[in-house]
């Protein structure tokens, strides 16, 4: 075009035909010109970059780059192994030399660095792959030279998704893992993988072993995107070089020369114990046969095995647990602390290097009491679905009996366990879990809690993300989730509706509302910065903070997600009471821990580090009659534990009194050692880290190096400055304007009058409508009122949340405008927003309401006549709504419901979503491309009764909200409807057909079981 514009210029002011050096004139101008207005777009005259699908290369692929001699892209290899005859130095003197190899490669104009370490022979170690591409990554920043090149790891090391993860993290930017490669080779050579069938087999360009290698890397790749999700992350490119780690046993001054920035608390091994190490690895491999085992290492990172690596809870262990409550032996319990609490062989935790400095005992009677302490122990967040209801509800059982609590999970609560059994057991969970409010949350969940805790540490482990695989999702299971049989259950991560401190404390306050009796506890997983996290917690009025360290993990977790999340709880509660303490924050919140805790010691250990109670998840399984097998994920749990399956479930034989018989072992063992501390109550321990100290005859060279110094610190504060909690927090609810709305709605909540009520609003006046939905759900329960009971017309601006876990039979009418998360969890009921009619501006162009709306919401009805912005019904599993236009992320992750947009959405529609359908008024056409189609489909609506079933509900939009783009819609239905494009999860039209079949084979579906 401009080459066209330019010679028609050229043509008009000169009258002669273009000659060729006007010609060659206007070639050049276009070329100018058209550059100039292409600067922006990336193209080979300013873009010196190659695009890479994924991070893992191909020994092919590899070579490309190594060899590769074109303008811009020049590689070469820098050898990462050391002669071992110089013994231990040799590895840190072959990095300075790798720093100057390096520094020169660049110089010299190479662009791609290979770090490669095969050389290794019987004269040469390897360097750890980690090391290596972190010393010369952070050498190169030094110098200023690290943007000139990338860093292309090639290495046996590398296998799992950690591993990479690692590499990435700390500037590789490819991996080439040859070992893992040979191995699936060798494994397909020898028949142990089998030949593929199919079309794989029928492609005779590639080979089984190229179609394995293939399987592997893409179960890195989606391994990665998992792990980068946990943290927020969305690309490689902003994972790389992010170093999103804390080490654990390395020294300050091996962090700071080749892992600078990388926060470090308890010291440890330095580059000789490295080099160490690596020389032993290496002496064993290349030993002459006569002298070593043929055999590998047997391993044992994930699974016990007899002759690899040490667990503490191994089979022997396990066995003398189970013995000891299932007879109610105090003695073979007493052999299982011993073997738990005795690590001088085999270093497996941090306060296993602890030990309690002589005290003047004191006679066991003057120590508080077993009753006492019972109050302050818990069981950790297993949902049902993760475990069976068998194991779930023998878990409460126990806990009431007792006086402690049990924790539902994320996955809800069936209401029949609310009510006790005949012989006065108790089946309800004290702990009611929300997951910032999702899967089974409602008024009638909340109000028949003690303790609320959301869970901002995701997931049965640390930061992995709550998911339970589709195979455990039962019938009964997602009709407790509001979900789909047979779906996975992704729980979103926190920061779709909580982006700051002030969110978690509105949601704090919405759940303060909804139940004013319960405490209000937040799940942080243990890291570095935990206590500053805490501290604003404590701010937001959190009655509690539970800090959960790395061990455990039960119910649902994959396999690659045990392990390498978070860090030990003894480093997350000792900076957690520190950070408070020092803020004057302490007296006003309780702390609590879990992460396989075990023993009376430590539960003692805990409360010194700050903690005042005590979780137990793991342990609590095992002595119900888990056996660690690891196969919680698969659904095949041989004791009946963590399954869905009604065959395996019926093999369950753990009993309430196993678990009472454990916490009172426990709470013994804590009493004896207080007793021996000269300590009377807990209260006195908690904080006083004084009665702690390294044991130092524990010998390892590997532990030598260690400084507890950091987590013993006892922080400096006046002597007024509470070290425990000694005050309720204040949660501002006593003159609220639900007070008001429950006293004019008393005739309907005592015998179900209808009422009508009028009064005005304002944005200071959070989370409208949510205590009064709570005296609804203590009143009648699930079901609520009928329909239409409570009629609250409200005008002006609302504060956030409104209609927060909305119950059945309470509407609401909005004259103005919403804030951020209304209808957050409503459950039921009708909120109507609309602006007031004499507004002359246009109210489809305009937004009504604000972010995160309808959130979680298991039933009712909104219609708003107005936009509203992002995340507009994320992880819906009920509601119906209708809506003028959302922001970006509509619809992610919903399970249920319906949601008709009556306008435009922007990007990621429908990403994640799994169940319930969405009606789009595609107007421009342009829907396609802002829908995030992984998981949907899009299509014409042509079924007659879903056309009138769509009619009819922006018929009701218009007829309770006045919305003049309905009104226009329905004017001219016919042309309309056809604009209209549906969103059908792929899952749920695949369990609508299964259903369908099943429907046609045996009649009518059978009712839910528990």
């Amino acid at each position: 075009p401009l080459y066209g514009y330019f010679k028609q210029l050229f043509a008009q002011v000169t009258n002669p035909p273009i000659d060729p050096i006007r010609e060659e004139l206007v070639m050049s101008l276009t070329q100018y010109v058209g550059a100039a207005l292409n600067i922006l777009e990336p193209g080979p005259e300013h873009c010196h970059m190659l695009e890479l699908d994924q991070p893992i290369l191909l020994n092919l692929e590899l070579e490309q780059f190594r060899q590769a001699d074109i303008p811009g892209f020049r590689g070469t290899t820098l050898k990462t192994v050391f002669d071992i005859k110089d013994g231990p130095d040799a590895l840190e003197k072959r990095l300075s030399e790798l720093f100057t190899e390096a520094e020169k490669a660049v110089k010299d104009g190479f662009t791609v660095l290979v770090l490669s370490d095969r050389g290794v022979d019987a004269n040469h170690a390897p360097i750890p792959a980690l090391l290596a591409v972190s010393a010369i990554h952070h050498h190169l920043i030094r110098v200023g030279k690290r943007t000139q090149c990338s860093l292309i790891v090639e290495s046996g090391e590398p296998r799992e998704n950690h591993h990479f993860a690692l590499l990435v993290g700390y500037g590789a930017t490819a991996i080439n893992p040859y070992l893992a490669f040979d191995s699936i080779k060798d494994l397909v050579d020898s028949g142990i993988l089998p030949q593929l069938d199919g079309n794989a087999a029928a492609d005779e360009e590639h080979d089984a072993v190229y179609h394995y290698t293939k399987r592997y890397i893409k179960a890195i790749g989606k391994g990665l995107l998992k792990i980068f999700s946990k943290m927020g992350i969305s690309t490689l490119q902003s994972y790389c070089s992010a170093q999103v780690f804390e080490a654990l046993g390395l020294s300050t001054a091996l962090v700071n020369k080749y892992f600078t920035g990388t926060p470090t608390r308890i010291e440890g091994a330095g580059i000789q114990e490295l080099a160490r190490e690596v020389l032993m690895k290496h002496r064993v491999a290349f030993a002459p046969l006569i002298d070593r085992n043929r055999d590998l290492d047997r391993g044992g990172f994930y699974h016990w095995r007899r002759e690899g690596e040490y667990h503490l809870m191994n089979p022997e262990v396990i066995a003398l647990l189970q013995h000891s409550v299932r007879a109610g032996d105090r003695a073979t319990f007493r052999r299982f602390t011993k073997l738990i609490d005795d690590q001088s062989r085999d270093l497996c935790t941090l306060r296993g290097l602890f030990k309690f400095k002589p005290a003047t005992a004191i006679p066991i009677a003057e120590v508080e009491s077993i009753e006492s302490l019972f109050k302050r122990f818990c069981t950790g967040a297993m949902s049902l679905g993760s475990i069976s209801t068998e194991a779930h509800e023998t878990l409460a059982i126990a806990m009431n009996r007792i006086g402690g609590r049990s924790n539902t999970g994320e996955g809800g609560e069936d209401a029949r366990r609310f009510t006790p059994d005949a012989n006065g057991d108790n089946r309800r969970s004290a702990i009611k879990q929300v997951a910032s409010g999702r899967f089974g949350v409602t008024p009638h969940y909340l109000i028949n809690a003690s303790e609320i805790q959301i869970k901002m540490a995701q997931g049965a482990k640390p930061g992995e993300g709550g998911q339970l695989p589709g195979h455990k999702v039962s019938e009964y299971i997602g009709w407790l989730r509001n979900s789909v049989p047979g779906v996975t259950l992704i729980s979103p991560p926190p920061h779709h509706d909580i982006y700051s401190i002030e969110d978690l404390a509105q949601l704090i306050y919405d759940l303060k509302n909804v139940n004013p009796a319960a405490n209000i506890s937040v799940k942080l997983v243990s890291e570095v910065g935990v206590g500053t996290v805490a501290a604003g917690v404590a701010k937001a009025h959190a009655d509690l903070v539970t800090i959960a360290g790395c061990e455990g993990g039960t119910g649902a977790s994959p396999m690659s997600s045990i392990k390498h999340a978070g860090v030990p709880w003894e480093l997350g509660v000792a900076e957690t009471h520190q950070t408070l303490v020092l803020n004057d924050l302490r007296g006003r919140i309780k702390v609590q821990t879990d992460g396989l805790l075990r023993t009376g010691r430590d539960v003692v250990i805990a409360a010194m580090l700050g903690a005042e109670e005590f979780g137990f998840a793991t342990v609590g399984l095992v002595t119900i009659g888990c056996i660690m097998m690891r196969k919680c994920h698969l659904d095949t749990c041989p004791v009946g534990i963590a399954t869905q399956n009604e065959t395996l479930r019926k093999k369950f034989n753990g009993q309430p009194e196993h678990v009472v018989n454990f916490f009172t072992f426990v709470a013994e063992e804590v009493r004896e050692i207080m007793a021996q501390l000269g300590v009377r109550s807990l209260d006195d321990l908690v904080g006083h880290t004084e009665h702690l100290e390294m044991n130092d005859a524990i010998k390892h060279w590997k532990s030598k190096g260690l400084d507890y110094s950091k987590i013993l610190a006892k922080p400096t504060a006046s002597p007024e400055v509470a070290t425990r909690c000694i005050a309720k927090q204040d949660h501002g609810i006593e003159k609220i304007l639900d007070r008001k709305l429950i006293e004019l709605a008393r005739p309907a909540l005592e015998s179900k009058q209808k009422v009508n009520i009028n009064l005005p609003i304002r944005n200071s006046n959070r989370t409208a409508c949510t205590m009064l939905s709570g005296e609804v759900a203590k009143r009648h329960g699930k079901e609520g009122l009928p329909p239409g009971t409570i009629n609250i017309t409200l005008t002006g601006v609302a504060g956030q949340s409104l209609g927060a876990f909305l119950a059945e039979g309470i509407n609401v009418t909005l004259i103005g405008d919403g804030n951020d998360y209304v209808g957050k969890g409503m459950s039921g009921g009708r909120i109507v927003i609309h602006p007031e009619t004499k507004a002359t501006y246009a109210w489809n162009e305009n937004s009504i309401v604000g972010n995160t709306v309808i959130y979680g919401a298991t039933g009712g009805e909104v219609f708003l006549a107005g936009m509203a912005g992002e995340r507009f019904g994320v992880r819906n599993s009920g509601c119906k709504a209708v809506v003028e236009g959302v922001g970006d992320h509509g619809c992610e992750y919903m399970t249920g419901g319906i949601v008709v947009v009556l306008g435009k959405t922007g990007r990621n529609f429908a990403a994640g979503m799994s169940g319930g359908f969405a009606y789009v008024l595609d107007e421009d056409r342009k829907f396609q491309r802002r829908c995030n189609q992984g998981m949907v489909d899009l299509e014409q609506i042509v079924d007659s009764e879903e056309i009138a079933s769509l009619k009819a509900l922006i018929q009701k939009h218009l007829d309770l909200t006045g919305s003049p783009t309905a009104k226009k819609l329905l004017g001219d239905w016919e042309q309309a409807r056809k604009k209209f494009v549906k969103v059908f999860p792929h899952e749920y039209r695949r369990v609508l057909l299964e259903r369908e079949a099943k429907t046609k084979n045996n009649g009518s579906p059978k009712p839910v079981k528990a």
